[in-house]
């Protein structure tokens, strides 16, 4: 299986990143293949439009996304956008607390549950 990792990138805290080592290395014990962008994604881009335009195309063939999202980070906003229209299936590790009405960490799990 194929899976994409969206994480924070640019200033995410030291505990977002162990977790999501620690997740990518699991998923490639167990035999997955796993798109970690601070790892497989060239981040030196000027203005960013390849950086999304490559996290596009592995998303496109990623079988399942899984996501660890701090709450604050606009490239894992846009990266869930991407993989929203493409219509893949997602697996939350670490989302903010739900909270009341509308947000997206309520979307994320409600699309989760959506499969």
């Amino acid at each position: 299986m194929k899976a994409f990792l969206i994480c924070p990138v640019r200033k995410a805290e030291s505990e977002t990143q162990s977790l999501a080592a620690y997740v990518v290395e699991r998923w490639e014990v167990a035999g997955h293949k796993v798109h970690w962008p601070p790892r497989d994604t060239n981040q030196i881009d000027e203005t960013g439009l390849r950086i999304c335009q490559d996290n596009r195309t592995a998303i496109q063939e990623a079988d399942l996304i899984l996501v660890i999202w701090d709450g604050k980070s606009q490239g894992c906003l846009f990266d869930l956008g991407i993989a929203f229209a493409l219509r893949k299936a997602i697996y939350s590790i670490d989302l903010p607390p739900e909270t009341e009405g509308k947000s997206f960490q309520n979307m994320i799990r409600a699309w989760e549950g959506d499969r």
